[in-house]
């Protein structure tokens, strides 16, 4: 078995879980997620069987979609509901345009800072180990881009809201930001990740629902797993040299128009799919073989 199931991960299991269930459903050891989501946060979790792992990197170097609520007036230091209660203020003189201004600052690029209860590693230790022994360290702020927010709904304290935003966004991370920029701090009280690069809720199956018996009814080849990435057909005679690394620079490798700096989905003459390639200064090359 190889390729990736679009699984819904629920609330209460963490994506550790939805793997070791695999595992056991596949009958494999070569199982792996595509972007970890926290326990109490549920969505769209693509996990990638056998020789599907090796496209992991290309799936999570994605943009995402989230639907997440958060309440103003109260901050915990896991920046969810998890934490424990660090400060809470009150919320009463804020009008809902206040909280539209506030939403907006943060559309577009900006530098955010990760939560201390992150998988993210510093000097070789996770902080989330550090958080839990009571250490705080400073932490870099990193630039993401929030491409859009939009279906805001306010009912003071609480809102709700879809984000599109770049990979390693922490949507935790951008509550609190907004919280921090009114003055009253937020936590986010849901979340639910409705796409992942080609996968989306709409055509997910439940974890739970998965069985031995269906699994492989919803296995997504690989090469359909990259359909963002554009199609491109080479010669056969070239097909070859691409698989044994060598970088092709002749102009007829393609009757088609290629772009540099642009990933393809490589194909034969006979519509193999050889792997992901691009165009550099010394010519083109598979980035990565998957035939």
């Amino acid at each position: 078995m190889q390729g990736i199931i679009n699984i819904f991960k629920n609330k209460g299991m963490t994506s550790f879980d939805v793997v070791r269930i695999v595992k056991r459903l596949a009958k494999t050891k070569k199982v792996g997620h595509t972007g970890t989501l926290d326990p109490e946060a549920c969505g769209v979790l693509p996990v990638a069987i056998g020789k599907a792992t090796k496209i992991i990197d290309y799936i999570m170097d994605s943009d995402k979609v989230y639907e997440v609520s958060f309440m103003l007036g109260e901050v915990r230091d896991t920046y969810d509901l998890e934490g424990k209660i660090i400060s809470q203020k009150d919320t009463s003189h804020l009008k809902k345009q206040d909280v539209l201004e506030g939403i907006k600052k943060f559309t577009g690029e900006y530098m955010q800072v990760p939560p201390m209860y992150s998988a993210l590693k510093q000097n070789g230790v996770r902080l989330y180990d550090l958080a839990r022994q009571g250490i705080e360290v400073e932490r870099k702020g990193r630039k993401v881009n929030i491409k859009c927010i939009d279906n805001i709904e306010i009912k003071m304290p609480y809102v709700k809201m879809r984000v599109c935003c770049t990979k390693g966004t922490y949507i935790r991370s951008l509550c609190f930001d907004i919280g921090e920029y009114l003055n009253v701090g937020a936590v986010m009280t849901d979340l639910k990740r409705t796409k992942t690069s080609v996968f989306d809720e709409e055509n997910s199956i439940n974890i739970a629902d998965l069985t031995e018996e269906n699994i492989f009814n919803y296995v997504i080849s690989i090469d359909d797993a990259l359909s963002k990435y554009p199609k491109l057909t080479v010669k056969n005679k070239y097909a070859k040299l691409l698989q044994n690394g060598v970088n092709v620079f002749d102009t007829r490798l393609t009757s088609e128009e290629v772009q540099e700096n642009q990933l393809y989905r490589v194909y034969n003459e006979e519509d193999l799919f050889l792997g992901l390639g691009e165009k550099g200064k010394k010519g083109f090359k598979l980035q990565k073989l998957l035939v």
